[in-house]
């Protein structure tokens, strides 16, 4: 047990799945994993454990933002033996062939935070997904005739910017959508030799101004849960 982990040790599998949202990890753990158990629950932050497969898996939410996801994971890779953490998040298209409810599997995180400045590197740090998990998750969703996007992704410390045209920069880099957790996640699988991959599903877009419900992401995004379950 951690501060902000409740689960014992051998609670938790070596591969869990985070999505931001604990109700969505709720619903992962109801909706697909056999006889889940809730493991913890410190803040409301739920995570659950059960089988999927055959396969012992976790599923836990991570909380919004850099901060939050950097605690969860370097914990649970650092105290619970944790080897893989595959987030499964939403975020919002920056490129007009990214559509909302589009899948992207992130290659890449660049960022605005300054997370990577406690490692003192003399530049600028490249924080990217695990190859072979990242391999593997193309592979899959190739197998079950899922179209995806793969690409760069912005992890932004930011939501509501002073500048509301700010991402028209990022874009201009091919930079396919932002979301707020996997450059940190990314960053500490690298620090500790651990894997990582970030899933996503496109909730709103930048340049049309679609979107979906709270209700819509936390129930609906099924096509990017199913395919980060395939990683198991």
């Amino acid at each position: 047990m951690t501060v902000h982990i409740g689960a014992e040790k051998g609670q938790i599998a070596p591969m869990v799945f985070m999505p931001g949202d604990p109700l969505r990890a709720k619903f992962i753990a109801e909706t697909y994993l056999k006889d889940p158990k809730e493991v913890t629950s410190i803040r409301g932050m739920l995570g659950f454990t059960g089988t999927f497969d055959g396969k012992d898996v976790t599923v836990m939410g991570s909380g919004m933002g850099m901060p939050s996801m950097g605690i969860y994971s370097y914990e649970l890779y650092t105290e619970y033996d944790v080897e893989s953490i595959v987030r499964i998040g939403s975020c919002g298209s920056f490129q007009e062939d990214v559509r909302v409810r589009d899948v992207i599997i992130a290659m890449g995180a660049s960022t605005n935070s300054n997370f990577a400045s406690q490692y003192g590197l003399p530049g600028t740090y490249s924080a990217i997904a695990d190859p072979q998990l990242f391999m593997k998750a193309m592979e899959n969703a190739q197998e079950k005739n899922l179209p995806v996007k793969a690409g760069n992704i912005l992890s932004s410390d930011i939501f509501c910017d002073n500048d509301p045209n700010s991402w028209m920069k990022w874009a201009m880099m091919n930079v396919l959508a932002v979301e707020m957790e996997a450059a940190a996640l990314y960053m500490n699988a690298a620090r500790l030799k651990k894997r990582a991959l970030a899933i996503l599903t496109v909730s709103d877009s930048l340049v049309t101004g679609a979107l979906t419900t709270a209700e819509e992401r936390e129930k609906t995004f099924t096509d990017m849960m199913e395919l980060a379950l395939s990683l198991a």
